[in-house]
C-alpha cells in the first residue's frame, strides 16, 4: 500500500505544477495573439486538461470495460460542473461576455442532447456515432479559430494590461510551457487515477461507480488545479472557458474516441423502478448542472454566487447517492 499512496503523492505534485506552468503558457499566448481568455481556456487549455479523460477511455474501451469508458465521460462532465465549476463560481463570481461564452455552451448543449437522446432511444452507440462526434470535435476547434479571429474585439478588456506583464516571455517558452505543463498534468493524473482505482476496486465498487466517481474524479484534477491556478492568478475567465470546452470535449473527443475504438451499450449496473438508473439520474444531472451554469449566465451575462453553492450541494448528493444506492 505504501507505493500507490506515494505514487499518488508524486502525482498530485506533478497536477499541480504542471498546471501552473500550463495556465502562464497558455495566459502568454492568448495575450500574444489577443484572444479571449474564455475562448483560449475553451480550446486550448481544455485540450490539454481532457488528455487524462482520452487515454483512460480510449483503454477501457481497447479493453472492453464499457462501464468504466462511460462512466468517466459523464461522470467527468458532472464533476467539472458541479465542483470545479462552482468552486469557480462561488469564489470568485463575475461578469461573463455571452458572445464568447455562447460558442462552446451552444456546442456542448448540441452534442450533450443528442447524446442524451441516442442513449434513451437505443440503449448503445454504434462506431458511426462514435465517428460523427470526432467530426463535430474538428468542425468546434475549426469554428472557434475563426471565430476568435473574425471578432478580436471579443477579447477581455483587460487584456492588453495584463499583456503587458507577459509581454517579456517569449513565444517559444510559452509554448514549452503549454506542452510540459500538459505532459505533467497527464502523467499526474494518470497516477491518481491508476492508484484511486486499485483502492475503489478492493473495495467492491462497481466499475460504472468507479468511473462516474474515482476515475472521473480523478481525470478532471487537471481541470481542478487549473481552475484553482487560474484563480490565484487572477484569471476567472480561463478557469470557465477550460470547464466548459473539457464538458464538450467529453462528448466529442473523449466519447467519441471510446465509441469509434468499441462501440457500447449504456451500462445497467443499476435500476430504479425497472429503468436503467443512468437514464434517469446520470444524464438528467448531467444536462442540469450545466443549465444551472450556463442559462443564467448567457440571458444576465454574469455568474451568481448561489450558483456555485447550489452546484456543489447538487455534486454532494450525487456522490452520496452513487454510494448509497
Amino acid at each position: 500500500m505504501l507505493v500507490p499512496i506515494l505514487l499518488f503523492l508524486v502525482g498530485f505534485a506533478l497536477l499541480i505544477k504542471g498546471g501552473d506552468w500550463f495556465v502562464d503558457g497558455s495566459v502568454s499566448i492568448a495575450h500574444r495573439f489577443h484572444l479571449p481568455e474564455l475562448l483560449i481556456g475553451a480550446t486550448v487549455v481544455s485540450i490539454g486538461t481532457t488528455l487524462p479523460e482520452v487515454m483512460v477511455s480510449s483503454q477501457a474501451a481497447a479493453q472492453g470495460t464499457s462501464g468504466i469508458s462511460y462512466g468517466n465521460a459523464i461522470g467527468s462532465i458532472i464533476c467539472n460542473t458541479s465542483l470545479i465549476a462552482a468552486i469557480t463560481v462561488a469564489v470568485r463570481p463575475g461578469k461573463v461576455n455571452p458572445k464568447t461564452f455562447s460558442l462552446p455552451t451552444a456546442f456542448f448543449f448540441i452534442a450533450a442532447i443528442s447524446y442524451a437522446v441516442i442513449a434513451w432511444t437505443r440503449g448503445g452507440f454504434e462506431r458511426w456515432m462514435g465517428i460523427t462526434y470526432l467530426v463535430i470535435f474538428a468542425v468546434y476547434m475549426v469554428w472557434s479559430t475563426l471565430h476568435m479571429k473574425k471578432h478580436p474585439e471579443l477579447a477581455d478588456e483587460e487584456m492588453e494590461e495584463e499583456a503587458a506583464e507577459d509581454g517579456d516571455m517569449p513565444l517559444w517558452k510559452a509554448l514549452v510551457l503549454l506542452i510540459v505543463g500538459a505532459a505533467a498534468i497527464a502523467v499526474g493524473a494518470r497516477f491518481l487515477v491508476d492508484n484511486g482505482t486499485k483502492i475503489a476496486e478492493g473495495l467492491g465498487v462497481p466499475d460504472s461507480v468507479i468511473g462516474l466517481t474515482m476515475v472521473a474524479l480523478g481525470t478532471s484534477l487537471p481541470e481542478l488545479i487549473t481552475a484553482i491556478t487560474s484563480l490565484v492568478k487572477g484569471h476567472g475567465a480561463l478557469s470557465l472557458g477550460n470547464v466548459i470546452g473539457a464538458n464538450l470535449f467529453n462528448i466529442v473527443l473523449v466519447s467519441g474516441m471510446a465509441i469509434t475504438i468499441s462501440p457500447f451499450k449504456i451500462p445497467a449496473e443499476k435500476v430504479i423502478s425497472g429503468v436503467n438508473s443512468s437514464l434517469i439520474i446520470d444524464l438528467p444531472v448531467m444536462l442540469g448542472v450545466m443549465g444551472i451554469l450556463c442559462i443564467p449566465a448567457l440571458i444576465k451575462g454574469r455568474l451568481k454566487r448561489w450558483q456555485g453553492i447550489l452546484l456543489l450541494c447538487i455534486y454532494a448528493a450525487f456522490t452520496v447517492y452513487q454510494f448509497v444506492s
